[in-house]
């Protein structure tokens, strides 16, 4: 591997120091525990953990494809929270808690989407920005929006010395125009950048504009495949640290 020098390191939030789909879990539980559907419908009941997973694929794929779109010039931009409004939509559709005549309810569809804004972090997150942050400047760099990442940095207790929303890019990661965002702002060349991530397709989108990259370990993600060269490979963020050189 060739030396490192790096002068600032940015991170993904949603997936690498967030457990976004244990908090959509949780909104899609309560979606179907307490939302009072209109009177032609009997109650939602609540789901088994595969009808829970079933409807957390449901949003997932919506958001994938959405930003994929987007970031390809078929679709204008919506920050995340207009996606997350129609994936809250289309899960409570299709778990009962819409009216074909009327839609879904609105506190219960508002109450989902929120549910993306509050994500646990993993147990290492904390202290492992703090162990961080000793030596490096941290910039979190999210597809989230701006209100959105405020609210989730709040809720998972994430400190930064900089937040950094797609929004502002107006595309989504790995659009390429999102990550420059993080070099502007750090005022650095790409290369004294370390982009860390838990997932393989941000990390080379990244690695596209010249940013070093390491890749963390995580339940959910994207893991990278035989074809990929990232700078470092870490189990969790006190062996990142480790590696460098954060006592």
């Amino acid at each position: 591997m060739a030396e490192l020098t790096i002068d600032a390191v940015v991170f993904d939030v949603l997936g690498t120091l967030v457990d976004e789909p244990a908090g959509l879990r949780t909104g899609i539980r309560a979606l179907t525990l307490s939302a009072s559907p209109a009177p032609s419908l009997s109650p939602s009941p609540s789901l088994d953990d595969s009808g829970t997973e079933r409807l957390l694929l449901l949003w997932q794929r919506h958001i994938e494809r959405e930003q994929g779109r987007i970031v390809d010039g078929d679709r204008p931009y919506l920050p995340s929270d207009a996606l997350d409004r129609e994936a809250a939509e289309i899960v409570a559709r299709a778990a009962g808690a819409e009216d074909p005549a009327t839609g879904a309810a609105p506190d219960a569809v508002a109450s989902l989407a929120r549910a993306a804004r509050r994500l646990p972090p993993w147990p290492d997150t904390v202290a492992g920005l703090a162990r961080l942050a000793e030596r490096f400047p941290l910039i979190g760099l999210s597809n989230a929006s701006r209100t959105a990442l405020l609210e989730l940095n709040a809720h998972a207790g994430l400190r930064w010395h900089q937040a950094l929303s797609a929004e502002d890019a107006r595309t989504y990661k790995p659009d390429p125009e999102v990550y420059r965002l993080a070099v502007t702002v750090a005022g650095l060349p790409p290369e004294r950048l370390l982009m860390v991530a838990a997932h393989a397709w941000d990390l080379r989108g990244a690695q596209a504009l010249g940013l070093r990259t390491a890749y963390v370990a995580r339940p959910v993600g994207d893991p990278p495949t035989s074809s990929d060269r990232f700078d470092l490979y870490a189990k969790d963020l006190a062996d990142l640290a480790g590696q460098l050189g954060v006592s």
